[in-house]
């Protein structure tokens, strides 16, 4: 991973999947948040919203619209970046996060803060897609085949909490078939490890990524 390796704590099974959806090509131009929240293994929690992506990167590509079918009109009224971060991370809490393709995601947090004059907030996290790579044998590891794998069936691919929800199962499905209990122990098995996504200065030019 291109973040440095964060120290694993001895916890429980608890963790905070999320996913993002985004307005075009623009990694900063996050319009919906999905996020599960799992303690000892069981989602306690689920929420997602939109999000007004930030001045500059608002423009909605037609390829993004047909992928997730987020328009301008859904986000007009929604929180920006900077006034939904409390939110978000009062979501996350103090669990290390996951996500499908992790790299996308905490892509989208790095340039949406950076892009929205905030501090990137220091979170710990790890791929589900490593993790699936090395726990399934499939011809694809996108999150539907992967989701299948983890009996997580028929679920709407790029809505933003279903994705979230595709991620956590993938996770704990692979945690029982590991016969391990928590984080730290699934990291072992797969050979991974938590990575950190650390404050950074304010990019001169954001990343581009796709939802």
């Amino acid at each position: 991973m291109s973040e440095g390796a964060a120290s694993i704590p001895s916890v429980p099974l608890d963790f905070a999947a999320i996913d993002f959806e985004t307005a075009g090509p623009s990694a900063a131009s996050a319009c919906s948040v999905g996020v599960v929240t799992v303690e000892d293994g069981r989602v306690v929690d689920r929420m997602g919203w939109l999000i007004r992506p930030p001045a500059g990167h608002d423009a909605f590509s037609e390829w993004n619209i047909r992928i997730h079918g987020i328009t301008p009109d859904h986000v007009v009224d929604a929180a920006g970046w900077a006034e939904q971060m409390t939110d978000l991370l009062a979501a996350i809490g103090d669990r290390p996060v996951v996500a499908h393709n992790a790299r996308f995601d905490m892509g989208v947090v790095r340039a949406a803060c950076f892009a929205s004059g905030v501090a990137t907030p220091p979170l710990d996290y790890f791929c589900s897609l490593r993790v699936a790579r090395r726990t399934y044998a499939l011809t694809s590891y996108r999150l539907p085949v992967a989701a299948m794998a983890a009996g997580f069936e028929d679920f709407r691919h790029h809505d933003a909490l279903a994705d979230a929800e595709a991620c956590a199962a993938i996770v704990v499905h692979a945690a029982r078939r590991h016969e391990v209990e928590d984080v730290p122990g699934l990291l072992d098995a797969v050979g991974d490890r938590l990575s950190r996504l650390e404050p950074q200065a304010p990019a001169t030019r954001v990343p581009m990524a796709f939802a």
